[in-house]
């Protein structure tokens, strides 16, 4: 039990709710780094996708960055007004669902679900493609270092919210202070030289334009840019995990992060242009990372370098963090209206969602290890269910001001319309334009997502119907059950079930299957002496033995044969059946008997109806009686002296 705790924690109780609840400073690397990282890969995927045009894609990512920026301010101003209007947590789900109806917000929540998990994925798979572009021989062990920086994003989400945050606290600091530095510094050069830096550690020579510049590239471009917008509504998802005043606290955390994004996206976009920056090819062996050629470029490279790209390898990991900040509670919400299994409703004992997060790394693992943990084949995935997610959110919020029409209602209205279609058109054209190259996988696992929460909501209701009952409780049929009791040889585990099963009927049948011809007679004489005499003595009316035949040497197929014709014969009569079970001192002798009583028991819950229960009765073990066995009288036979279960 140390290790455990030493690992996950101590169990918190629920009076200690409060004290998990975060301030602004843990917010940031909490539900901010999805969002911050995404400067280290989305500037990057745009220069990817204008790279036939040589130096001229360089100047055009440009304005490319700026209509990045504006859609990203659009989309801060509307979910600031989602937190202020949903403070208990204002996730796309919540919002669709209670403005639009339940289909959009089944949308947007499947949305979120695959977003999420290629958060975590691509998150990771960046990081280690970092660390194995500075590490080459790393690049055998990819998928390893995935997945065990998976595994240690687990165990740190399962010990609460507000440890996770402590961890990161340091990388995303040193990330984000590394890069404004840089950027700072690298603007400093450019307007001392006049806009023409000159470069302590020369990048890549551009190759030379092979395409000319075209409506469908730019689009492209800007598609692949728009992932840099990826985990912002990360923050109204998780209001709930913020100190009092909820709002205020999430209002604050989500204008730290995007003012930071806005400065980093800006301050790349304009280096890479005064450096003369373009993308290196990812298949080639001569790649080298965006951010690292411009760190080289302004500062060189010496301890700077290595610390800025330390920090970079290690945020783009930990920013799946978001992720599994996340994708717990959207879960919750969902479980909650009946669309998901309600286990993803309780906590664990750390006040996490335990069953989100154990879900949430089960399905990036599967993802992780499908694509061999290469961040390039799973990119093209990325940002449709954000951005469909970011559009159902918004055009739930246009819904919620034409209701509610209070004071600036037209204002704000406006505001989210304007969000609703801007984002609207970027998942149009990031569909159309990474369709092809695996956007379409995303749109089927949305449909089978929205598929699977309608059939467990199905199933729910179904449930509900089949088990609501407004009649008062019907005290027509007091008398008791039938009791049956499948047996072995005579022991004090059989005793303990007999004796249950006198006491709660009064009509009691022993089933022993004969596996062997001998048996019977042997039985017989045991239950005459040790059962019959007895009851007869005390008054009591005896239970019957009942020798069941079995030829092919099977015990539960004649039990279960017995009950099932005995509840024919007697469709009023409600049936109990014990089931004698030995209960071991440690698990591992389990193994050592047969599992019979766990097999009837599987089948009479398959076969069986509601007027057939199902008893169990254990035996336990003394275990101080160890080392005192005594040899059965034939030496080895079981029937004897260890009849264990049936």
């Amino acid at each position: 039990m140390k290790i455990f705790n030493l690992l996950f924690g101590r169990p918190l109780p629920t009076y200690e709710e409060r004290g998990e609840t975060i301030g602004v400073a843990r917010g940031i690397p909490i539900f901010g780094l999805d969002a911050l990282s995404s400067a280290a890969y989305g500037p990057e995927a745009a220069l990817t996708i204008l790279l036939p045009l040589g130096m001229v894609g360089v100047v055009h990512m440009l304005p490319i960055t700026g209509a990045i920026l504006i859609l990203l301010a659009i989309v801060y101003f509307s979910y600031r007004q989602t937190i202020a209007c949903y403070p208990n947590g204002g996730g796309s789900y919540t919002v669709a669902s209670e403005n639009l109806g339940r289909s959009s917000g089944l949308l947007a929540g499947a949305a979120l679900m695959v977003d999420y998990v290629l958060t975590v994925a691509v998150g990771i798979s960046s990081g280690v493609g970092a660390l194995v572009s500075a590490v080459p021989r790393l690049q055998p062990h990819m998928l390893v270092l995935c997945l065990g920086i998976l595994l240690l994003l687990t165990l740190v989400n399962l010990r609460g919210a507000r440890e996770a945050g402590a961890v990161f606290m340091l990388p995303t600091c040193l990330f984000v202070g590394s890069l404004l530095l840089m950027i700072a510094i690298g603007v400093v050069k450019t307007i001392a030289a006049g806009g023409h830096p000159h470069a302590v550690a020369a990048p890549p020579v551009t190759p030379a334009a092979v395409e000319v510049v075209g409506l469908w590239l730019i689009l492209k471009a800007f598609a692949s840019g728009c992932t840099a917008m990826t985990g912002v509504e990360a923050v109204s998802n998780g209001v709930r995990a913020f100190k009092e005043p909820r709002d205020v606290n999430a209002q604050r955390t989500l204008t730290v992060i995007i003012a930071l994004l806005t400065v980093l996206l800006a301050g790349i976009a304009y280096l890479c242009w005064s450096y003369h920056i373009a993308a290196t090819d990812p298949n080639s062996p001569a790649y080298q990372s965006v951010l690292s050629m411009l760190i080289a470029a302004i500062a060189g490279r010496g301890i700077f370098y290595y610390v800025a790209m330390a920090s970079i390898i290690a945020v783009l990991a930990l920013s799946a963090n978001t992720g599994f900040a996340d994708f717990p509670r959207l879960c919750h919400a969902v479980a909650n209206d009946r669309y998901l299994p309600f286990s993803f409703v309780l906590r664990g004992r750390r006040l996490v969602y335990t069953w989100g997060v154990y879900s949430l790394s089960g399905l990036c693992a599967i993802l992780l290890i499908v694509f061999g943990g290469v961040t390039d084949r799973l990119i093209p995935l990325y940002a449709i269910g954000a951005f469909t997610a970011f559009t159902m959110s918004q055009a739930g919020m246009v819904m919620h001001w034409y209701r509610q029409r209070t004071g600036g209602w037209r204002a704000k209205l406006f505001l989210n319309a304007l969000g609703a279609i801007a984002t609207g058109l970027t998942t149009l054209v990031v569909l159309v334009a990474k369709f092809t190259s695996g956007a379409w996988i995303t749109a089927l696992l949305i449909a089978l997502i929205i598929g699977l929460m309608l059939t467990v909501h199905h199933h729910y209701n179904f449930v509900y119907v089949s088990t609501r009952d407004d009649k008062p409780l019907d005290t027509s049929d007091s008398s008791k059950p039938v009791a049956i009791v499948p047996v072995g040889g005579w022991s004090t585990i059989t005793a303990n079930a007999i004796e249950f099963a006198m006491a709660i009927s009064d009509e009691v049948y022993a089933l022993h299957v004969k596996t062997e011809e001998h048996e019977s007679s042997s039985a017989a004489e045991q239950w005459n002496k040790f059962v019959v005499a007895p009851a007869v003595q005390a008054g009591l009316k005896p239970p019957q033995l009942v020798s069941l035949d079995s030829p092919y040497r099977v015990v539960v197929k004649p039990v279960m044969d017995f009950v099932m014709e005995f509840q024919r014969k007697n469709p009023t009569r409600r049936i109990a059946v014990l089931l004698p079970e030995l209960v071991e001192t440690h698990w591992l002798y389990y193994f050592l008997h047969n599992q019979r009583a766990a097999a009837l028991k599987a089948l009479l819950y398959l076969k069986g109806n509601h007027r057939i229960a199902v008893i169990n009765v254990p035996w336990y073990l003394d275990p101080k009686q160890q080392g005192n066995e005594t040899t059965p009288p034939d030496g080895s036979s079981e029937d004897v002296q260890i009849p264990a279960k049936i």
